[in-house]
């Protein structure tokens, strides 16, 4: 693409010599000679960068800036002086300019000028862009994207949110799993009701029942009073049954009666009582694969797979990112006491080299740290963390060394590196590994991992 540079310079032979060194560096230059000749080729076109002269007869440099901001918002304004001071420079940038160059200046120092000009103003139409496209049909809720991956679950989503059916989201850790299952509850006809979220990995398989179900006084040890289940707290609303694959195959059993007849009993109750709950489940794995092992109940599987969304992982919609980046920029700037910085073509080439392991969830925490840690209005590829700037090869990769090795000790510090990426979190370390949740707590107990620190005790 060839960029449109207006230069205005009222001595003759200055404005032929920047404009042929423009030319030689395959800009398509137009020149004025005074302010009002400049604002007519303003109405005619629009210019990337306008180059222009400070002291000029009968209109100087800071009032056709002025009137050229007017006219033209989207053109950067590069100013040039002989008699540079910071005065000139403050006042020309509080009106918008975006450089300047005090004369004389050689052809390296005019060109790299005028490149980061047409940088700047490239990655302020495209975010401008970007943001549109956010506000408009790439977003559903908080959930972002305009892949045809995306599409796909825009559309099961939205044909979901009306009905009261029971719905399957599908997908890695971070992917968007709560999101998707939020807007199904708060756009559709129970917005007005309670939403439960139940975390099936976190919770001990002996409290399960009591947790979904409620129980009475002394129903079991420590059971010092009766207590309501989530059930019972969904009534009318929704229960959101988070990593749903995590649940061991006899509360299964007891889900799976509630599902079919609305009916449930506390522990250690001798009465029965109807609850009206929307069922929206969630899970990292195959349920699929589960049944094939006998470790998922397959009525329960067909029960729960009524309508199925799957998320994509980042790595596969990679296209999404100049979006979800726009959109997190909008949403941190508030959080951050700041107005985000911009992200540069070379920073958003380097993050698409990077596979993004913990998903839009990692995305949105590395935007955060950038963000926080940058004073700059641009983020280069040198503003990212290690992570981002050297990507760790895949691990179809790996080589087995020379002397050989000890699995027990490659599985040892491959469970220490999750649990530091996850900073200490049982269950997206696992989701990382590959694991379930039970399996990691007994390792971390075998290698003697200390959860906040992933280091021996």
């Amino acid at each position: 693409m060839t960029h449109a540079v207006l230069i205005t310079e009222d001595d003759d032979v200055q404005r032929e010599i920047i404009a042929d060194i423009l030319r030689d560096a395959s800009y398509d230059v137009s020149t004025a000679s005074s302010g009002s000749a400049a604002l007519e080729k303003l109405c005619e076109q629009s210019f990337d960068v306008l180059l222009t002269d400070m002291r000029m007869p009968e209109m100087d440099g800071l009032t056709l800036l002025q009137e050229a901001k007017r006219l033209r918002p989207e053109t950067e304004v590069v100013v040039m002086t002989a008699h540079a001071t910071v005065e000139t420079a403050i006042s020309a940038m509080k009106e918008g300019a975006i450089d300047y160059l005090s004369k004389p200046f050689d052809k390296s120092e005019l060109i790299m000028v005028i490149s980061r000009a047409v940088e700047q103003r490239d990655l302020r139409i495209q975010n401008e862009n970007l943001r549109q496209l956010v506000t408009e049909s790439s977003a559903l809720g908080n959930i972002i994207g305009s892949t045809p991956a995306m599409q796909r679950v825009f559309d099961v989503v939205q044909r979901a949110v009306p009905l009261d059916t029971t719905v399957l989201i599908r997908g890695e850790s971070g992917t968007g799993k709560e999101l998707v299952a939020r807007h199904l509850h708060f756009s559709g006809p129970r917005h007005k009701m309670p939403f439960i979220v139940v975390n099936c990995a976190a919770i001990p398989d002996s409290l399960v029942e009591s947790e979904l179900f409620g129980h009475e006084k002394g129903a079991f040890t420590g059971a010092d009073k009766s207590r309501e289940g989530k059930f019972v707290m969904a009534d009318g609303g929704t229960l959101f049954l988070d990593e749903i694959g995590d649940m061991e195959l006899e509360s299964q059993a007891k889900l799976l009666r509630v599902l079919q007849d609305g009916i449930i009993e506390p522990v250690g109750g001798t009465k029965s009582r109807s609850v009206d709950v929307r069922v929206i489940a969630a899970t990292n794995r195959d349920l699929h694969d589960l049944v094939e092992q006998g470790e998922f109940r397959e009525d329960l599987y067909y029960r729960l797979d009524v309508l199925n969304v799957v998320l994509p992982p980042l790595r596969e919609r990679l296209d999404d990112l100049p979006l979800l980046i726009t959109h997190f920029r909008e949403k941190l700037t508030p959080k951050i006491g700041k107005p985000a910085p911009e992200i540069s073509a070379q920073a958003l080439e380097a993050m698409r080299r990077y596979r993004w392991p913990g998903n839009v969830r990692e995305l949105e925490n590395t935007l955060e740290q950038i963000f926080i840690l940058t004073d700059d209005t641009t983020i280069t590829e040198t503003h990212l963390p290690e992570k981002l700037q050297h990507p760790v090869q895949d691990f179809g990769e790996f080589a087995l060394p020379n002397g050989g090795l000890v699995l027990e000790d490659l599985e040892r510090d491959l469970i220490r590196q999750a649990m530091t990426r996850s900073s200490g979190q049982i269950k997206e370390a696992a989701e990382l590994l590959g694991m379930t949740y039970k399996t990691m707590q007994y390792r971390l107990k075998k290698y003697e991992i200390d959860r906040d620190n992933a280091s021996p005790k």
